[in-house]
């Protein structure tokens, strides 16, 4: 039975205080399609405008994937706007070469050429929302569509009633059935587009056979049930939200482009384990298309196996285990870093460290002593006592004798070979068992800093100087070497 247009209202104003869409006085920006849905959200909010004092603007983009069709779609939207007398604003993309250039399927190049385009109207017009025109029949399909791939919670949440971008969905509890009634009891025409019953889309079928069947021969009430389980699912998420807000700061670390982490860091709780993880995977991609349950599993799997080396490739990240830690990263982050770097010191001076936000300085100091606080002996546990040489937020400092260094000094990173005998050694040792004693990971390794005089080694990071170079208390001439955030 359909609703009254009474009861559309109420269920529009309910929705919208519910999730607090429209402050008073807002600009709001209705995208409408030409299709029922989107021409009856316009015609409902210019309805309710007076009670919120909102100021509305049509927007309709023109994604050129019907030809003549689509150009008619957008004159009938343009008329609309000027009958009912609201500012109209417009654009034109080529959605199907956008689709061939970026690789993207069409819906997807769609969605994000709509994307780009209600942002951009929000700046360049001042818009405090966008409102579009889903349904709760949209909903039903969404949630099905994503039981049926297997989706887990975050997935059955289905299309959410406002978004951190400014989106908003107030028919979202109105039936498609009574928003072609709602236009028809107003003769409001509206624009039908024929790919909405082609069944070569799985969405269209779902539509069109799926969910009326299980309607008929299940559950007349189906729609409104599925709606409400994406209800309870983004309670949940809510929560969730809320929870990773706490737990991601003590577990993930961001250094860039990277999301690093310790295994052993992970919650018991395969379910907080999982959403951590799909925390991490977004922060790298950006977002978690593509991405699946599986996905997660596996990445989860890498991390609960015993301890060692390991690697992962999933959509868009590059899961990399070494030790105890995990550090994702965009597919072919090594590759786009130089090998190798090697850049004269002068005392004093700076020099930017290639491959990580910090600086080495190096600097004559006065007599007093350092105690070298920042320097972790190599006794295998080092690199787990200590933030891990990608924490640069920290600065770190050790001293040299500066009487006892011949010849200019070079920095560089650690090479194949390099060996040298640490202070408090009683030998020389190869600093890639350094590395292993101290469980440096593999990626750290490659742009490790390491100090020269000529062909010796006078310093290397985190194992200190040369036991020959170090400063002692009859050191009469200091070197500082420290380290400190790039204030670039």
């Amino acid at each position: 039975m359909c609703m009254s247009e009474l009861d559309l209202l109420d269920r529009v104003v309910e929705i919208t205080l519910r999730y607090n869409m429209f402050a008073n006085g807002s600009r709001v920006g209705v995208a409408v399609s030409g299709g029922a849905d989107s021409v009856c959200l316009l015609h409902v909010l210019r309805e309710l405008a007076p009670r919120w004092n909102l100021h509305l603007v049509v927007l309709h983009l023109n994604h050129q994937l019907r030809g003549e069709e689509s150009d008619a779609d957008a004159r009938f939207v343009r008329n609309l706007a000027e009958s009912l007398g609201l500012p109209y604003r417009e654009r034109s993309v080529d959605a199907a070469r956008v689709s061939a250039e970026t690789g993207d399927n069409l819906e997807q190049a769609a969605r994000r050429l709509r994307s780009r385009f209600f942002q951009d109207c929000r700046k360049e017009l001042g818009l405090d929302r966008i409102a579009t025109g889903h349904t709760l029949s949209d909903q039903a399909e969404t949630v099905l569509f994503r039981l049926l791939r297997g989706s887990g919670p975050t997935g059955l949440a289905g299309i959410r009633p406002i978004t951190l971008d400014g989106l908003a969905r107030p028919l979202l509890r109105v039936d498609r059935s009574d928003v072609e009634r709602y236009l028809q009891d107003r003769g409001q025409p509206w624009r039908e587009d024929r790919t909405n019953v082609d069944r070569t889309f799985v969405r269209n079928r779902i539509r069109h056979d799926l969910l009326p069947a299980l309607t008929r021969d299940y559950n007349p009430n189906l729609a409104s049930a599925l709606a409400r389980m994406a209800e309870l699912a983004q309670e949940d998420e809510e929560y969730w939200t809320a929870e990773l807000a706490r737990l991601g700061p003590k577990v993930l670390r961001r250094r860039g482009p990277l999301v690093l982490f310790r295994c052993s860091d992970l919650p018991e709780s395969r379910a907080v384990s999982k959403r951590l993880l799909r925390l991490a995977i977004e922060t790298v991609r950006g977002d978690l298309r593509q991405i699946e349950l599986a996905h997660v599993e596996q990445l989860l799997a890498l991390a609960r196996q015993p301890e060692g080396a390991g690697r992962l490739m999933i959509p868009g990240v590059d899961a990399f285990r070494s030790f105890d830690w995990i550090r994702l990263a965009p597919p072919g982050f090594d590759a786009g870093r130089p090998r190798d770097y090697e850049a004269p010191l002068t005392v004093p001076g700076k020099v930017v460290i290639p491959g990580g936000s910090v600086v080495l300085e190096v600097l004559p100091a006065g007599p007093e002593r350092t105690r070298n606080t920042h320097e972790i002996p190599a006794t295998g546990k080092g690199f787990e006592q200590s933030q891990g040489f990608w924490d640069y937020n920290e600065k770190q400092e050790t001293d040299l004798d500066w009487d006892r260094v011949a010849g200019p000094l070079t920095l560089r990173n650690w090479r194949p070979g390099d060996q040298y005998r640490p202070q408090g050694r009683s030998g020389r040792e190869k600093v890639k068992t350094l590395f292993q004693e101290a469980k440096i990971p593999l990626w750290d390794r490659r742009h490790w800093p390491v100090i020269v005089a000529g062909d010796r080694i006078v310093w290397v990071r985190q194992f200190g100087p040369d036991d020959e170079f170090a400063a002692t208390l009859s050191t009469r001439s200091l070197l500082r070497v420290r380290f400190l955030p790039d204030p670039q």
